[in-house]
């Protein structure tokens, strides 16, 4: 005879892989991670035209690594010289325009693909709120 605290048992078990992967997935990442590029001759210098941005609050362009966040929706503040230079952000499918801050005038960037790692020896810049 099939007792039901056998059927019980038998769909828990059937259940836990589901229930593991979920516990285990790791959370979607923001959309602002990955590689972006400058597009066309936004930039006028000779300067970096790739930015890396990381889940590690790390940011990369050239040899310069910064820390970053977002502190509200449409913003974006970076770690610049020990103090935070906050930048208005607009995230539209695969595209990154920034203005505000220090900048003269807005900057688009088109995503390029995920983030590469930070390499290794090259530490997140301190958080200037926290640490002098």
């Amino acid at each position: 005879m099939f007792r039901p605290s056998l059927l019980a048992a038998a769909l828990g078990l059937a259940a836990l892989p589901a229930v593991m992967h979920a516990q285990t997935a790791a959370a979607p990442p923001v959309p602002v991670h990955g590689t972006w590029r400058v597009e066309g001759s936004a930039i006028k210098n000779n300067g970096p035209r790739e930015v890396i941005i990381r889940a590690d609050s790390s940011a990369s362009w050239g040899k310069e690594t910064v820390r970053w966040r977002l502190p509200a929706e449409g913003r974006i503040m970076i770690a610049l010289g020990g103090e935070w230079e906050t930048y208005r952000m607009k995230l539209k499918g695969d595209k990154l325009t920034l203005s505000g801050g220090d900048l003269t005038e807005p900057i688009t960037l088109k995503r390029a693909g995920p983030p590469t790692p930070r390499p290794d020896g090259v530490a997140i810049p301190g958080d200037p709120d926290t640490e002098q």
